[in-house]
């Protein structure tokens, strides 16, 4: 089924959905969104028989009514949005991919643990809608990413080793964080070198001295912790160690929104949290 979709009025707030409305970040999301000046939430989505359908989306997150019924049906949904919040699944960002595609509107990714194949869908679907994704939303874990960069091309392998260390909340399923990925794709590109080859996912039992040139990764799981990372650059006689604490979902549904806002206009393409920040 094809979404027909008009063009919205600049001069008006930006039109947005959130995707699964009844979760964590989805309130947060649609909290964001009724407190920028410049969008009005327009839609909310959860999954299938969800006990959530038929409510209404601003009592759902605390804020009140607020005359949005959510909804388990995206097709008229997003073709009276402008742009989707996303954070739910990766099978359900597929599809919510394609319907942005459909629609050619904004769609905002915050999605983690995609396969490659998820990944070559959101760059399919990028062919038509202006999809801005990244592991992370926040100002802040975007900066340090860029300070990683800049530190992992100073600091050599042969003197220094990369080790990426996170800790979230007890029901997080994906390992590595989306963040910490994020931070691991930067180290390699300051190094010049692909991740994919030269990752070290945990340790456990004999595992022989650290190979020279790796990005390890650690992951914590417990309590509600919403996010820690930290990159630790270890030589031989000294130790720096960059981090970000995240003290709020807010940050991340805050950073979604300025995504959205940011890709209003723009042409179709896969975007990330550092072309809206420009750093």
């Amino acid at each position: 089924m094809t979404i027909a979709h008009t063009a919205p009025d600049p001069a008006s707030p930006m039109h947005l959905v959130v995707t699964g409305a009844g979760g964590r970040m989805g309130k947060a999301l649609i909290r964001a969104v009724s407190e920028n000046p410049h969008t009005i939430l327009s839609g909310a989505i959860v999954r299938e028989g969800s006990p959530l359908i038929g409510q209404d989306a601003g009592e759902i997150a605390g804020i009140g009514k607020n005359g949005v019924i959510i909804s388990a049906d995206p097709l008229p949904v997003f073709a009276q949005a402008q742009g989707v919040l996303d954070f739910t699944t990766p099978q359900a960002t597929q599809t919510y991919a394609a319907f942005a595609a459909q629609a050619r509107i904004v769609h905002v990714i915050g999605t983690t643990g995609c396969s490659e194949a998820d990944e070559e869908k959101i760059r399919a679907a990028a062919r038509h809608a202006t999809i801005i994704k990244s592991g992370n939303m926040g100002l802040g874990i975007n900066l340090l990413a860029a300070l990683v960069e800049q530190a992992a091309h100073v600091l050599k392998p042969s003197a220094f080793d990369i080790e990426i260390v996170e800790m979230h909340h007890k029901h997080k399923v994906d390992a590595p964080s989306g963040t910490a990925l994020l931070l691991g794709e930067a180290a390699a590109k300051g190094r010049g070198i692909s991740l994919k080859d030269h990752s070290q996912r945990g340790r456990d039992g004999h595992t022989g001295p650290r190979e020279e040139g790796t990005i390890g990764f650690a992951s914590l799981r417990g309590g509600a912790v919403i996010g820690e990372h930290s990159v630790i650059f270890a030589g031989a006689t000294e130790r720096i160690t960059l981090s970000h604490q995240a003290q709020d979902r807010s940050v991340f549904a805050e950073g979604a929104v300025t995504a959205a806002l940011w890709g209003f206009g723009r042409k179709p393409g896969l975007y990330s949290m550092r072309d809206v920040l420009d750093i």
